[in-house]
């Protein structure tokens, strides 16, 4: 059975002005994304992680529940919960990832006035 992934506060960025969950469901599609959470790896249990991040287990739940929805994360009753071996749900969250990335650039560049091309070869021209 693989190790089980803890957690602690330092693993996340938290903007208080936003919910947790979402920011907790965002972050560890970005860590599975990157390969920080490789596939089956074992994640804690709802209890473990609440008391670890020092957040209600609701806030817990409803990440699990969102990561499962994404089909990133699997439950197996009696096992626990691991990170998808399912290259494919990956693959689609990180193509995801890449576009909404694409699309902040693209508003960022209009809100300057420029294209996203333009904006590109500005920040790679020499000083």
């Amino acid at each position: 059975m693989p190790p089980i992934r803890t957690w602690t506060t330092d693993d996340f960025r938290l903007d208080p002005s936003r919910p947790l969950y979402e920011q907790f469901v965002e972050q560890m599609r970005a860590m599975i994304a990157k390969g920080e959470l490789e596939p089956g790896t074992r994640l804690p249990s709802v209890r473990e992680a609440a008391a670890s991040l020092r957040v209600n287990p609701t806030t817990i739940m409803k990440t699990y529940q969102e990561l499962e929805r994404l089909s990133l994360i699997v439950t197996h009753r009696g096992q626990g919960t691991f990170v998808t071996q399912a290259e494919t749900a990956i693959h689609a969250s990180r193509r995801l990832l890449a576009r909404t990335a694409v699309a902040q650039l693209q508003e960022t560049a209009a809100s300057i006035g420029l294209t996203l091309e333009q904006l590109l070869a500005l920040a790679h021209e020499e000083e």
